[in-house]
């Protein structure tokens, strides 16, 4: 189907264009370009220095009936939860129907292949949902920039604080949603907005401001910001950090290894490694082995007498599976 809108919207294109475009390989796309030929789609290539593939004369894909609110759906086609939440449930239902009936019928069969074995669920299992009410307005003031009024609960006092926010873009990161806002921008989460004023105020984007660039550059900078300093820790074999990078040299007797890894805190870090239990040691920094040495310390002597019905399940961990 991208082929088919790329060759509908910019004409011809060579297979070498078609394959930077879709990032896959020519092999790919010559492979594609001949489902579509078979699928009845009337599309032919041109040999030579001006040669490439274009879709015949007045041939488009049509999507008859089509709404300005279905179209802008499509593009969340493989999120139907959050669609959901940003208030376009409905019409995306509507759009897949009237998209599915236009495509013929072999891309059909591969469409209804595809959705019935791929399905997107973001969040992290025991996540607790965040309730975000206020998500589909300001939604609707991102699409048509206007100036929002809000009261935002923050995590430093004063807690509560008023914002006037321009609002640039959306952005759902593992379930949460965030809002890009001018002046700024700064990134705000949706779900600690407790009040919310559209006003009649209209504000102008910034020339040039590209919201995927942004959330890159500020995804880059909170880890920054957020993991100022590093333990030097001993892993178990086949154990494994986020963020951890290898200390050269081989790996001791019992295959332990030695690893660097950004930390946040030593509050937060003891925290981090205890879940891990025997399968890391921390070498330093001093501050956090001696914390973690008077906590494992305090904990062998709370455990080293049973308790009588003192018993409790486990942790089930997820749902399913063996």
């Amino acid at each position: 189907m991208s082929i088919l809108l790329l060759l509908q919207t910019r004409g011809r294109m060579t297979a070498a264009q078609l394959a930077r475009e879709l990032e896959v390989s020519v092999r790919t796309v010559y492979r594609d370009v001949e489902a579509l030929s078979a699928a009845g789609v009337p599309l032919y290539g041109d040999a030579g220095h001006a040669g490439g593939y274009r879709l015949l004369d007045g041939y488009r894909t049509r999507l008859t009936g089509l709404t300005a609110k279905e179209a802008e759906a499509l593009f969340l086609a493989g999120v139907p939860g959050p669609a959901a939440e940003l208030g376009f449930g409905a019409v995306l239902a509507a759009a897949q129907l009237k998209v599915r009936a236009a495509l013929p019928a072999e891309l059909r069969t591969h469409a209804d292949r595809i959705s019935g074995r791929f399905h997107l669920d973001a969040p992290g299992w025991y996540a607790r949902t965040e309730e975000a009410p206020y998500l589909p307005a300001v939604a609707d003031a991102v699409w048509n920039n206007r100036v929002l009024d809000v009261t935002y609960r923050r995590w430093r006092t004063p807690t509560d604080v008023r914002r006037r926010l321009e609002p640039y873009g959306l952005v759902l990161k593992a379930g949460r949603w965030y809002v890009v806002a001018g002046p700024g921008p700064r990134t705000f989460r949706v779900d600690q907005i407790l009040r919310l004023t559209v006003t009649g105020e209209e504000f102008s984007r910034p020339d040039g401001f590209d919201l995927a660039a942004y959330w890159t550059v500020y995804q880059r900078d909170f880890h920054a910001r957020l993991y100022r300093a590093r333990a030097l820790v001993r892993l178990a074999p086949g154990v494994r950090l986020p963020r951890a990078t290898a200390v050269d040299g081989p790996a001791d007797e019992d295959g332990w290894t030695v690893w660097t890894v950004p930390i946040e805190s030593v509050d937060h870090a003891e925290g981090e490694f205890l879940r891990l239990g025997a399968d890391v040691e921390v070498i330093g920094p001093p501050e956090l082995r001696a914390r973690l040495a008077r906590t494992v310390a305090a904990l062998a002597e709370r455990y080293r007498t049973p308790r009588e019905g003192s018993a409790h399940p486990g942790n089930p961990g997820p749902p399913g599976g063996d």
